[in-house]
């Protein structure tokens, strides 16, 4: 046996596997040397715009769009440092937008952690709110048929601003870009049809993959309808350290952004495996249960039909108790009627794709969860209560005999795993 370090809330969690476990991360990439100098140097030189300083008035109303707790955007260095390059602007012109999505707004305790207390104290900051009609404004229709709302206060700025990270993603293929804006400052009625049954069940809308992901290519006609002015995005390691900076455009810079990541993070093997160990990357996106269909998604990629997964996520958020993905799970008693009940045209709740999500996964493979959730949610969920990832391990490897293939994703989604010819 071998012992791995796996991604697991702030501190991680060590586990011993097979000698012939295939271990399967991104490839490391160290972090900057110098974080800020880089930021700096991308603002100034940006990809497919002028530089940010030149484009911004002083008298601008300038909004910064940024992502919620549930993602480890390093808004606490980057909005400073935006804030410094764009010093001849006065604070009070300044609205950082929290892009929520249809997430709960967070504490004024959250936002100083995301930001810091500086930029909390000086700076207006609005938790967008996708259920107020009052603070929507329509941009336009898609050629999916959706009616588009975004947040009244990001339209009515002069200048446009959208932070965010780019990471694999589960089915928008990555992270970042336009997807800052669309779900992140959306109206519930735009994020409802963005995560439609047809859009997330569509065999393009899955990891790593941009061109002809109708998922990507509704985010980013939504987001062209109010286009930001500027993006700045980063990728980060897995220690959450910067490892490369993508400033300009919100498409240019993004899908060159993409590619890098791409580089990193798609892995190769060669047939499918009987057991998949995977977490959702530690704190913050492991804290809950909803977050944590990602990793198990990641995990679904490779394991064969009939496998099992185990999740270790330490859900210190719970389920959550906000939303309706919990809600949503208690309305039919087994993943295909879950299913069957989304597909259905007339069924429409802001979370259900989570569920969509996780009933596919589970139609494939049982699926196991080490949390800090006691045994009774865990089992409300459709999950099986993992008390022991070692002994929980010890019973698969039993189950499916000693020549066993098992593979572990120590950090979860940030690596698209991948059969080779699929």
């Amino acid at each position: 046996m071998k012992t791995v370090q796996l991604a697991y809330g702030k501190t991680g969690l060590k586990v011993s596997v097979p000698d012939g476990a295939q271990v399967i991360e991104p490839r490391h990439l160290a972090g900057l040397d110098d974080e800020f100098g880089a930021v700096q140097a991308a603002l100034r030189s940006p990809i497919g715009t002028p530089p940010l300083k030149a484009m911004v008035q002083a008298s601008d109303r300038v909004s910064i769009v940024i992502s919620d707790i549930t993602r480890p955007t390093p808004n606490h260095k980057l909005v400073p440092w935006l804030l410094q390059e764009l010093a001849h602007v006065p604070k009070q012109n300044f609205v950082i937008i929290n892009g929520l999505g249809s997430h709960r707004a967070n504490t004024r305790e959250e936002l100083i952690q995301m930001l810091g207390q500086e930029v909390v104290d000086t700076i207006t900051i609005e938790n967008h709110d996708a259920f107020d009609d009052a603070k929507l404004v329509h941009v336009g229709r898609n050629t999916y048929g959706s009616e588009v709302y975004f947040n009244k206060t990001y339209v009515d700025s002069d200048f446009k601003i959208v932070t965010g990270f780019i990471e694999p993603h589960f089915f928008a293929g990555f992270s970042g870009g336009p997807k800052g804006i669309q779900p992140g400052i959306a109206g519930i009625k735009t994020i409802l049809d963005f995560h439609n049954a047809e859009m997330i069940g569509h065999p393009n809308s899955t990891w790593g993959l941009l061109e002809g992901n109708i998922l990507q290519d509704s985010a980013t006609q939504n987001c062209l309808m109010a286009k930001p002015d500027f993006m700045l995005n980063v990728t980060l390691n897995g220690e959450k350290d910067i490892t490369n900076v993508f400033a300009g455009d919100v498409i240019q810079a993004h899908r060159i952004g993409c590619e890098f990541v791409k580089e990193s993070a798609m892995y190769a093997v060669d047939r499918p495996f009987d057991i998949v160990i995977t977490t959702n990357s530690g704190y913050p996106l492991d804290q809950n249960l909803y977050q944590t269909v990602k990793g198990m998604s990641a995990a679904a990629l490779i394991v064969k039909q009939g496998g099992a997964i185990l999740s270790t996520s330490e859900c210190c958020d719970g389920v959550p108790d906000h939303g309706n993905y919990a809600k949503i799970l208690q309305m039919r008693d087994t993943p295909q009627e879950l299913l069957d009940m989304i597909s259905e045209p007339s069924f429409s709740m802001f979370d259900q794709w989570q569920v969509q999500v996780q009933a596919i996964i589970q139609l494939k493979a049982d699926c196991y969860l080490y949390s800090l959730l006691d045994e009774d949610t865990v089992r409300r969920a459709k999950f099986k209560p993992s008390a022991d990832p070692a002994k929980t391990l010890a019973e698969l490897l039993e189950r499916f005999g000693p020549e066993a293939r098992v593979a572990v994703l120590p950090y979860g989604p940030l690596t698209i795993p991948y059969v080779k010819g699929s």
